[in-house]
């Protein structure tokens, strides 16, 4: 059974930082990354980074947030640098395989980014 645990969010003021991790423990990991949710919207992708250290980033977070991974691990990491109010969501952990039976999603509990302006 795979489970993913995030930590490191909080309440931050505009222009700081914060850092999240995530490890997922099971089996090998195509893919893991980070997205975020408002209340009310759509679930949107932050950064994703491939067992290979291909990384994807939304626009908005393009030059502020990094992405990165220990494979060892299996564990991600989300430095969010130059934060923003509009950057406060739930953020949450997907790890995601990809195999004969397709492809399949595993989601961390989330956790909550506030920054204040």
């Amino acid at each position: 059974q795979v489970h993913v645990v995030e930590s490191g969010g909080g309440l931050v003021q505009a222009g700081g930082s914060l850092r999240l991790s995530c490890v997922a423990s099971g089996s090998f990991f195509n893919s893991m990354g980070w997205y975020r949710q408002a209340p009310g919207k759509q679930r949107e992708l932050v950064a994703d980074i491939t067992s290979s250290g291909r990384t994807n980033y939304a626009d908005s977070v393009k030059g502020r947030f990094t992405i990165s991974r220990d494979n060892a691990k299996k564990t991600v990491y989300l430095q969010m640098n130059s934060l923003k109010p509009e950057d406060t969501d739930v953020y949450y952990c997907n790890a995601r395989t990809v195999g004969v039976g397709g492809l399949r999603d595993y989601w961390g509990q989330g956790t909550q980014v506030t920054v204040s302006s």
